[in-house]
């Protein structure tokens, strides 16, 4: 009988793979973006991460591993960067070791206005009915989103019904005195 001992730890990694290459932005700082696996012919055998200096590093201090787990170091903000080039190091418990590029997208989410703007704040009295009075304008992070302007209810709005909006523009239905 002859028996065929299998030896543990024979080879290193053939792959390393990510479970996700793309994460949303403004998460949260310290969020996993990823988990992280290795393909080795070795069954069984374990491996640990690291971020490893060579091609494709440009974004390694970005990030941190906790076990298997690819973690952003700050909240992503698309806007400022969109992508993130990071090495990977996959090892085994004999020390072999497999290393990997990957480039990470940021998924650009709609984000709400921060503020809204009146070009005029005071206009003059006996100016005709439907005058405009001042044109409304928002800050918003996404720049190339639109807006819609409507009157609402709540704190200071009781004078809301001597106002109409015509698209952005804010217009007194009477005139003022």
């Amino acid at each position: 009988t002859v028996y065929v001992n299998n030896l543990i730890d024979t080879y290193a990694a053939t792959d390393i793979s990510v479970s996700a290459s793309s994460f949303n932005g403004n998460i949260a700082a310290g969020t996993a973006v990823a988990t992280l696996s290795s393909t080795d012919n070795d069954p069984g055998v374990t491996h640990t991460y690291t971020l490893v200096s060579g091609n494709g590093d440009t974004d390694n201090s970005a990030f941190t591993i906790d076990g298997d787990q690819l973690m952003i170091v700050e909240s992503p903000d698309f806007e400022s960067k969109s992508s993130y080039s990071i090495r990977l190091q996959s090892s085994d418990a004999g020390g072999l070791t497999y290393q990997k590029s990957f480039t990470l997208t940021v998924n650009d989410l709609n984000e709400y206005p921060t503020n809204l703007l009146v070009s005029a704040s005071t206009f003059e009295e006996n100016i005709p009915s439907n005058s405009i009075v001042s044109t409304l304008s928002s800050l918003d992070p996404d720049s190339t989103d639109t807006h819609t302007y409507l009157l609402v209810h709540g704190d200071n709005s009781d004078d809301n019904g001597y106002f109409e909006i015509a698209g952005n523009q804010l217009k007194i239905k009477e005139t003022p005195d």
